[in-house]
């Protein structure tokens, strides 16, 4: 199930800090900016929600993480989640096998990212788009949340991230197309594309 959260505005931070864990809390307070400390605090509670509605979890998580940073519960081995934020949103997904999500804000971008990420067909497609804004935003999505999924940070090759046709991948933009996230989950993994995508996202506040 994918839970998503955009209303940052109205998040009282002071008031959520004391409903972290320890260590949530200590991480929180490592950012600069009040608005990553607040988008960090955010993905947490969405997590601890996705948690308590679909498994009954009402313990705060603890998380140990993988060779490249991708965070694990392991209380809770059988359980798995990602999370994800950007200016405008924060999103998690929470899954019995693994999963990987990415949000991201729509924004231009510049013909070096452009060569630098996609291949010559996904060139095409985001040149050809009505919104090639959008249509970026949904390509890179997808591949960073084909990365996430399998545990890795940004590779060298971003070109090629999305040519692995034994992986599932379901993309939603935002109604006011101010952002975008897409859902990367292996088939009959037990996170169907109804679960993943709009039809069964759960807009939270």
């Amino acid at each position: 199930m994918v839970y998503v959260n955009s209303d940052i505005q109205q998040f009282d931070l002071s008031a959520a800090l004391h409903l972290l864990s320890p260590q949530r809390r200590a991480y929180v307070a490592q950012f600069r900016l009040e608005r990553d400390r607040k988008l960090s605090a955010m993905a947490y509670l969405l997590l601890c929600r996705a948690l308590r509605e679909e498994y009954d979890i009402r313990q705060l998580p603890q998380f140990e993480f993988g060779p490249h940073g991708k965070p694990f519960m392991p209380q809770y081995p059988d359980i798995h989640f990602n999370i994800s934020h950007c200016k405008d949103a924060v999103a998690c997904v929470v899954c019995q096998s693994p999963v990987g999500i990415d949000v991201e804000s729509v924004s231009e971008y510049d013909e070096i990212l452009l060569h630098g990420t996609m291949n010559a067909n996904e060139q095409q497609q985001i040149l050809l788009s009505t919104r090639p804004d959008v249509e970026f935003m949904r390509l890179w999505t997808q591949k960073e949340a084909v990365l996430k999924y399998k545990g890795l940070g940004l590779v060298d090759d971003m070109h090629s991230v999305l040519c692995d046709a034994s992986l599932s991948l379901a993309t939603t933009v935002a109604d006011d197309l101010r952002f975008v996230y897409s859902v990367c989950y292996a088939p009959h993994g037990g996170l169907s594309y109804e679960c993943a995508g709009a039809n069964r996202q759960k807009y939270v506040k």
